[in-house]
């Protein structure tokens, strides 16, 4: 864990216990850590020098950005990480290892674990180095993308996922869309997928990318949409997606003929999910994410620092 991670750590759970006056054991419930663990993570803080008179930090500046982010959206948590004038792809790897922290933090045996696919989720299976074993079940919650690089595959990160925390993997055959709806329809209700369905109906903790607008969604240069599909989303004002399935500014769900040939997890599913992460960043998926907030489709949410200013102007 890097030093920006241990001390942002040590700070929130400083800042709960001393400045919201929440319990040991209200802290433990809230961020899915055992009790002895936040006393004697309280006990360091005093002794590094993190609790004095008020609680200091070198990362100040981004711990007030989470608050704010958490009180104004009603966020289970926020984890923005420190932008330092880094190119798209070094955030994209620190969002991944802040990411992967969080899971190692939050999962326990018996929970059932799900991902979507992209270019920002393959960056935390990457980083999921040094886990504890979990019995724990990873599922993809969506299809498979086109044409591209076999790392960026759902079933990839599903398999890197399960080697780290010595899980079970499990897998979905199939496009995230596919040509006819009679074609989805008979894949839904194979015997195989209908355990996959199972699995999304109990699902613990769901790790999500944000698809920005059309112009730079996934599904364009994955090889998913035609000038027809495209046309038909922008009627409905679509202004982000999640698992390949768009929704609009006030996080309404888009249904469409795109939507019945989809393969993946209902977006309303994910309103029950305890731990529903979207890991995004960037100007302009900020109208995205809000979406996203607005659908209640994610409550919590791993980005950047100049992200999050966006999202509270």
């Amino acid at each position: 864990m890097s030093l920006w991670q241990e001390q942002r750590l040590l700070v929130k759970i400083s800042k709960m216990y001393y400045e919201q006056q929440m319990t040991q054991s209200q802290i433990s419930k809230e961020l899915g850590i055992y009790r002895t663990t936040i006393s004697r993570m309280l006990k360091r803080a005093k002794r590094e020098g993190i609790i004095e008179i008020k609680i200091n930090s070198d990362f100040e500046d981004v711990y007030n950005l989470e608050e704010k982010l958490e009180v104004k959206f009603g966020l289970k948590e926020v984890i923005v990480v420190p932008s330092f004038d880094d190119n798209e792809k070094v955030i994209k790897q620190k969002l991944g290892l802040a990411t992967a922290e969080y899971l190692k933090r939050i999962l326990t045996n018996g929970h059932t674990l799900g991902f979507a696919w992209g270019t920002t989720i393959v960056n935390v299976s990457n980083q999921l180095i040094n886990c504890e074993k979990r019995e724990i079940d990873i599922v993809p919650l969506v299809g498979g993308p086109g044409a591209v690089d076999a790392d960026y595959h759902v079933n990839t990160i599903i398999y890197k996922t399960a080697e780290a925390f010595q899980g079970k993997a499990h897998f979905i055959d199939s496009a995230a869309i596919v040509n006819k709806k009679e074609t989805k329809d008979d894949t839904i209700n194979s015997p195989h997928f209908k355990r996959i369905l199972d699995y999304w109906a109990k699902l613990d903790v769901a790790v999500l990318g944000i698809g920005a607008q059309l112009k730079s969604s996934n599904l364009i240069w994955t090889g998913f949409f035609g000038y027809e599909e495209v046309e038909e989303l922008d009627k409905e004002n679509a202004i982000g997606d999640i698992c390949s399935r768009f929704y609009d500014a006030e996080g309404e769900v888009i249904h469409s003929d795109l939507a019945e040939r989809t393969i993946a997890i209902e977006l309303s599913k994910l309103r029950n999910v305890p731990y529903s992460i979207g890991v995004a960043e960037s100007k302009e998926k900020v109208p995205s994410i809000l979406g996203a907030i607005k659908g209640k489709f994610i409550n919590v949410l791993v980005t950047d620092e100049e992200t999050a200013k966006e999202l509270l102007k």
